[in-house]
């Protein structure tokens, strides 16, 4: 920020001192960011840019009022202005927030190597090393590598008299390569990325190679045929699966919503087996830690099901007071200039009690399905596509599939777990998670390696 941070919080205070509303909030953001895109041999983007701004939100007799700004100049104007909005709004149901304790604190990204001190000709060399990997098969018929940071500083002041800020370091890449044999054309892609520095992205050169490997190979592979099948999904699937096909059932503004999720996602119900926990954790340190959330709100350890029983669920001030349940700290905005939905953060399965070899043992015929490259839900429904994959004969691996189309439904899929490894891994990315228009938001999914019993595989017939 231009100005000195005391400076911004005297004026932000003075501004939330106004008396007649039952909440209110300001957030201000800064921040550098650089990109660099490499397509084949072709420099795609190459830019570097800042960023100011912030957005005031006044909830004033039941009603939200919501506004943002680019000149921190305008912040009393624009606090008037939502104060304005919030009175103009009549009819429709009365909005209440759950109350807290106010929050303080300063949190900053601990870097080895600050990417701000890492010239822009050191980031394109380095990205585009990856990229010369990734071109390294003659099969390669194009590749597209990404290098991404940003550095930002945010500062989160309410009606409570809650006063946080954030210095916040996010680096990331992603490394794709398509290959191609006649008329067979193969993608595949992998991406890291978290909050630290330079340090993030270095060394990538395995996983470059990786996947040029991974789209050559798969130039061969063949399709499954289809079926219901005893799989076996890995780390990466089983924290997809979650997040996808579960997660965004337990975010509270959707049961709320929706009476016929409030039907089905009652707490104390049996969704799995006693094994079973799932668990969203704002506070880990993976790509989706949140010292506080939007709200200013401390996130922590919620357990979604736990041992098998739904016994939580994710909340904003709103739902939670809605619902009557405890606040979660899991109201998360994709920036300053968008309001504070119901996110996850890291969402992940909790490891077993069961070695992973001991899950491929219990297989005679099956697939063991990785990695994953896009899907779908509807409500309870889900149908995931995997990276690819392997038939399982007698516990070992055999021909390597691609074209792996998982579907279901989640409640009977969890029911459906067999076995949980204690493998557990969590993965994040340069990605993130879409909801209400607002994407990418960092999150973390994981999970250990799953056994599942009668998954409806799609393939060849």
């Amino acid at each position: 920020m231009s100005r000195h941070p005391d400076e911004i919080r005297a004026k932000a205070s003075r501004v939330l001192e106004s008396h007649g509303f039952d909440f209110a909030e300001i957030r201000i953001t800064s921040g550098v960011s650089t990109a660099i895109t490499l397509s084949g041999n072709e420099i795609e983007t190459m830019s570097s840019g800042e960023s100011v701004g912030g957005s005031i939100r006044v909830l004033l007799n039941g009603a939200w009022g919501f506004v943002s700004f680019n000149e921190l100049d305008d912040m009393e104007r624009c606090f008037t202005r939502a104060s304005e909005i919030a009175s103009s709004i009549h009819g429709g149901g009365r909005t209440s927030v759950k109350h807290t304790a106010p929050l303080r604190g300063h949190f900053a990204t601990l870097a080895v190597l600050d990417h701000r001190e890492v010239p822009i000709d050191e980031k394109f060399m380095l990205i585009r090393s990856y990229n010369d990997i990734l071109k390294s098969s003659p099969k390669i018929q194009t590749t597209r590598a990404t290098y991404r940071d940003l550095s930002s500083k945010y500062l989160y002041l309410n009606s409570e008299g809650s006063d946080l800020s954030y210095d916040k370091l996010f680096t990331g890449i992603s490394l794709s390569s398509v290959a191609r044999d006649g008329s067979v054309i193969q993608p595949f892609h992998e991406s890291a990325a978290g909050y630290g520095g330079f340090e993030m992205v270095q060394g990538m050169e395995e996983t470059a190679e990786f996947v040029v490997k991974t789209a050559v190979d798969l130039l061969a592979a063949v399709s499954p045929e289809g079926g219901k099948y005893r799989i076996i999904a890995d780390q990466k699937l089983a924290g997809v699966f979650i997040h996808e096909a579960f997660g965004h059932l337990s975010e509270a503004d959707f049961v709320h919503e929706n009476p016929r999720m409030r039907e089905v996602m009652v707490i104390g119900r049996e969704f799995g087996p006693r094994e079973l926990s799932v668990i969203d954790d704002g506070s880990l340190a993976h790509t989706g830690y949140i010292p506080y959330d939007d709200e200013g709100a401390k996130p922590g350890r919620t357990f979604l099901i736990k041992e098998g029983t739904l016994s939580g669920r994710l909340h904003s001030r709103e739902t939670a007071e809605a619902m009557g349940e405890e606040l979660t700290g899991n109201a998360r905005a994709i920036s300053v200039f968008t309001q504070p939905i119901v996110r996850m953060t890291n969402t992940y399965i909790e490891d077993g009690p069961c070695g992973r070899d001991g899950l491929f043992d219990e297989i005679s015929d099956g697939i063991y399905a990785i990695d994953v490259i896009g899907g779908q839900t509807n409500l309870e429904m889900f149908t995931f596509t995997c990276g690819y994959g392997y038939e399982i004969k007698n516990g070992k691996r055999g021909r390597l599939f691609k074209d792996i189309v998982l579907s279901g439904n989640v409640f009977t899929t969890l029911k459906n777990i067999e076995m949980i490894a204690d493998d557990g891994k969590m993965f994040g990315g340069l990605g993130g998670c879409g909801k209400g228009g607002q994407s990418p938001l960092p999150v973390s999914f994981g999970g250990p390696h799953l056994l599942i019993r009668d998954v409806l595989i799609g393939g060849k017939h």
